[in-house]
């Protein structure tokens, strides 16, 4: 491939995407707020108090996908739940191995988890971040080791498709998920 080529392939093609209506606006924002709030307040109420959390970062982009983009493939529940737990049990994996070289750990944990989340069909790009939280999370997130995966990964992955299931489904004009399997 020549240079020209190669380059001229980074321009992109397609059109832009289409903007929302107002209500759809509103929707998002509910799951969303609803979503993060209620890890956020399970989290720092009973979590916590007992040096564990059920709010992670990755966490936010989750809640950009299903509650915004609902019908992404990589919104659905198959994805969202298994791309959190695979990718989580990925990284502290990824920690207990290479640990010693934070740098190696964190490419080798989001790189796996990368490639486990595609052979198992749950591809969710938080799980990238989720993967990477595991590595450089702390020590209170290495204490938990493979725990991680359940707590917060399992738990709070849960309670987004749960809010998502409740507000997606409160407008005429959504629907999720588009599938389970």
């Amino acid at each position: 491939m020549k240079l020209n080529e190669y380059l001229s392939k980074m321009k992109g093609g397609a059109k832009s995407p289409p903007g929302v209506g107002f209500t759809e606006l509103l929707w998002s924002w509910l799951g969303a707020v609803m979503g993060i709030g209620i890890c956020g307040y399970l989290s720092s109420r009973y979590f916590e108090p007992r040096d564990l959390t059920l709010l992670i970062g990755s966490f936010g982009a989750s809640a950009v996908l299903v509650y915004g983009a609902i019908k992404s493939p990589l919104a659905q529940p198959r994805n969202l739940i298994g791309g959190h737990i695979v990718s989580a049990l990925v990284g502290v994996a990824s920690y207990k191995l290479f640990g010693d070289t934070i740098w190696i750990a964190s490419a080798l944990g989001v790189a796996f988890a990368v490639v486990a989340m595609l052979a198992t069909k749950t591809l969710h790009p938080p799980g990238g971040a989720t993967a990477l939280i595991a590595i450089i999370g702390g020590k209170k997130i290495h204490d938990l080791g493979f725990f991680y995966a359940v707590l917060p990964a399992g738990a709070g992955a849960l309670i987004l498709l749960l809010v998502a299931l409740l507000v997606n489904n409160l407008s005429k004009h959504r629907r999720y998920p588009e599938y389970w399997f």
